[in-house]
């Protein structure tokens, strides 16, 4: 019996916000399909859960966490370089964590919350991408690097004003770094996510009111999970996509070929008049903060 193919097999990746939602499904999938994984994420509480998993499951060798801040260029250099002397050389990095940031009408969102929105949603992809730029030239074979942008970054309506231009941001900064990368053979691809039923997407609502939204807006009448994002980001992740970079790859039930769903769902994201910042599953006590203005 010929042995079964594992598209990742002896591959070394770092997947930010992996400890939950999409990041988590794609740590996992990447375990499957043979990778050595570093998860780098905010929140101890679900990385630990995640070792507890990898360990029942009969591979944890082959999985490290680190908890920190992507925002953070030391913490993000130090991910890299533990990724690098715990495993080897670094072949995959999936820049993947976010939050909705911040919300609100536009004359009430408050600068620092724009500028957190920015620093986690595009700067994160700024600083993976450098770092892990450098790592993949020093080791001289080439490399992956996934980020994880949304359909709001290529068409309004689809999120709130801050999210939307920094999901904007990091189609933008793929596209432009891509050419630069290239002669090294490190390709830079983004995947943007429709509605995944994740803790991020679902929020303060029920899983009921959730999944009947999109029941309501989207043509494919299955509800989308993360678990379909990490197969594309293996598949970008593996040799199979060798000839492609610089592209967005949309992953979204047809949702981006409806015409209404801004008017379903709006852009604040936020109850009228209330501005704040959505900060997701990060292990802060709140994950909805009011802010008056």
């Amino acid at each position: 019996m010929s042995p079964v193919h594992r598209p990742l097999e002896g591959k070394v990746a770092i997947v930010t916000g992996g400890a939950s939602g999409i990041g988590r499904a794609a740590a996992t999938r990447f375990l499957d399909e043979g990778a050595r994984v570093v998860v780098g994420d905010l929140n101890q509480a679900n990385g630990d859960q995640l070792l507890e998993e990898a360990e029942e499951r009969g591979v944890a060798a082959d999985l490290r966490f680190r908890r920190g801040d992507v925002t953070d260029e030391e913490y993000v250099e130090g991910l890299i370089a533990f990724a690098t002397a715990e495993l080897g050389p670094l072949d995959v990095i999936f820049c993947n964590a976010g939050a909705r940031g911040a919300v609100g009408p536009i004359d009430r969102i408050a600068l620092d919350d724009w500028r957190w929105t920015m620093d986690l949603l595009c700067g994160s992809v700024f600083l993976g991408t450098k770092h892990a730029a450098r790592a993949m030239r020093a080791a001289g074979k080439g490399g992956s690097i996934i980020c994880t942008a949304s359909l709001a970054g290529s068409r309004g309506g689809y999120g709130p004003v801050p999210y939307t231009t920094a999901k904007a941001g990091v189609l933008g900064f793929v596209r432009a770094v891509s050419p630069e990368l290239a002669a090294d053979r490190i390709r830079i691809n983004a995947i943007s996510p429709g509605a995944i039923t994740t803790p991020l997407n679902v929020g303060d609502r029920r899983l009921e009111d959730h999944e009947a939204l999109w029941d309501e807006a989207q043509p494919w009448p299955e509800h989308g999970r993360p678990e379909d994002i990490a197969s594309l980001a293996v598949f970008l992740a593996s040799e199979d996509s060798r000839f492609i970079t610089g592209a967005d790859m949309v992953v979204d039930g047809g949702l981006s070929h409806t015409t209404d769903f801004g008017e379903r769902f709006g852009t604040e994201a936020a109850p009228p008049g209330v501005a704040g910042l959505s900060v997701g599953n990060t292990g802060a006590a709140q994950s909805f903060i009011r802010r008056g203005g």
